[in-house]
């Protein structure tokens, strides 16, 4: 920046790109976005626009102009989906086993280490600054089963500056839960969720809302039936969004067909588990039916291309639900892969959509490798699914810029020596934006914004 980096109360001149629907991508070139003491856009206005002078005049006269360095390009904030916050501690481990081989003998082992909440406090900051350095402005947080940490966490995303929802895990089932790390009952389940939301809601300086609680069943597997229905109807009670997995591999969708003879998606919905902004995660093997169930309940999908490859044994059918009406967004999945920023699952994404329409065995003619047609999505789809798309999944009027829209963006520096990205003169539009998107790195983000005010 050329002066003080909080442009809470001031405009902002500024080139740029945002996505507010999928497969339209508008550039902002030398637009003066006009942000209000609370840090929500109040106005953007482009070259040619009616007072777009005398707003850039005013703002200069004011001492209120701020501009970005040459070089330098605005996007969005990006919304993450799907982040188990306790398992940071175990990024790019245990990712040869099967899921439920993993969870047993790596994440519940290191989740059951949280009731330390000094351990807690040490993780969850790193890990709420490293997701800021890499654009994540607005997270959607799995913590673990324990209240105290739980509630360590909201307080770091709120201290921290980053718009978040956190949810106690809820995990009671002693068949699928060992006896050292689940929830003692139905009722407590319940009653640990209940007082993390209330924590969350009363902590001071969260008055507009910044940190969100989520009702948080891990996924039926790991939950009772008891519990499942009391969950939702805290859900319906507390008016809170309701975060869990749906069909993420063979096992898990296998275990809840076994269990309740249907899908998760219709099984969860009959407990009140399907609401409005909730997310669900994975979906890999919705059928059609779960795909309209999901759009009428207004249930988004955080669909999480890289970990699917190390632990689902399939590729989400993104376009499929896209067109039926689903709201989908992206998810890193921390640890599900090894992967910690939504660029590397956009570009994840625009990959495994490529796949799934091609199909993947070289044994097979070409025309025969898949039965997938049209699958495949670009860089478009990919940067309206980490911005605009994920707020949308949440009921957020986050990542985008309009009127109205709490001002979360990224600063990126296209020339910064250590970044990922080169240039080599008169890259512009569609071709600076894929560079950016597929190129950048951490050290290219050179400033984060959350409602205006610098968290990097």
């Amino acid at each position: 920046m050329t002066d003080r980096p909080d442009l809470r109360g001031r405009t902002l001149l500024a080139s740029g790109f945002h996505a507010p629907a999928r497969g339209t991508i508008e550039e902002l070139d030398d637009a003066l976005i006009a942000i209000g003491d609370d840090g929500t856009i109040i106005s953007v206005t482009r070259p040619g626009d009616p007072g777009y002078d005398d707003a850039k005049r005013e703002a200069s006269r004011a001492g209120r102009l701020a501009t970005l360095p040459a070089g330098t390009i605005l996007l969005p904030g990006f919304v993450d989906l799907h982040i188990h916050a306790p398992q940071y501690a175990q990024l790019g481990r245990g990712l040869d086993v099967p899921l439920e081989v993993w969870l047993h003998r790596y994440t519940f082992p290191l989740e059951a280490k949280y009731a330390d909440t000094a351990f807690a406090a040490r993780v969850y900051r790193r890990l709420v600054d490293d997701l800021l350095a890499n654009g994540t402005t607005t997270a959607l947080y799995f913590a673990t089963a324990h209240i105290e940490a739980s509630n360590l966490l909201a307080e770091i995303c709120l201290e921290r500056g980053q718009r978040a929802l956190v949810g106690k895990v809820a995990m009671d089932d002693p068949a699928g839960c060992p006896a050292y790390y689940r929830d003692a009952s139905p009722e407590a389940a319940v009653e640990g969720t209940r007082a993390v939301i209330e924590h969350i809601r009363a902590m001071p300086g969260n008055g507009g809302g910044r940190v969100l609680p989520v009702v948080t069943p891990r996924f039926i597997p790991a939950c009772t039936d008891a519990a499942l229905q009391g969950l939702g109807d805290l859900a319906r009670a507390c008016g809170c969004r309701v975060q869990t997995h749906v069909s993420e591999s063979d096992w898990a969708h296998g275990h809840v067909l076994a269990r309740h003879g249907m899908t998760d998606a219709a099984s969860l919905d009959r407990f009140g588990l399907l609401t409005e902004g909730g997310v669900v995660a994975h979906a890999n093997f919705l059928t059609p039916d779960d795909m309209d169930l999901l759009a009428a309940r207004g249930t988004a999908v955080a669909h999480c291309p890289v970990s699917n490859a190390y632990f689902a044994g399939a590729v989400f059918p993104l376009k499929a639900a896209l067109e039926k009406g689903v709201r989908v967004g992206l998810g890193t999945d921390i640890s599900g892969g090894p992967i910690a920023t939504i660029l590397d699952a956009m570009r994840g994404a625009v990959m495994v959509s490529r796949m799934l329409e091609s199909g993947v065995d070289p044994d097979l003619a070409p025309g025969s490798r898949s039965r997938h047609g049209g699958t495949r999505i670009d860089f478009r789809d990919a940067f309206h699914l980490a911005t605009a798309g994920g707020g949308a999944a949440l009921g957020l009027p986050v990542g985008r810029f309009e009127s109205g829209c709490p001002f979360d963006a990224l600063a990126v520096d296209c020339e910064a020596a250590d970044g990922g990205i080169r240039l080599w003169g008169g890259e512009a539009g569609d071709d600076l934006l894929q560079t950016i998107l597929y190129t950048a790195t951490r050290s290219n983000l050179a400033r984060v914004w959350v409602g205006g005010a610098p968290v990097r």
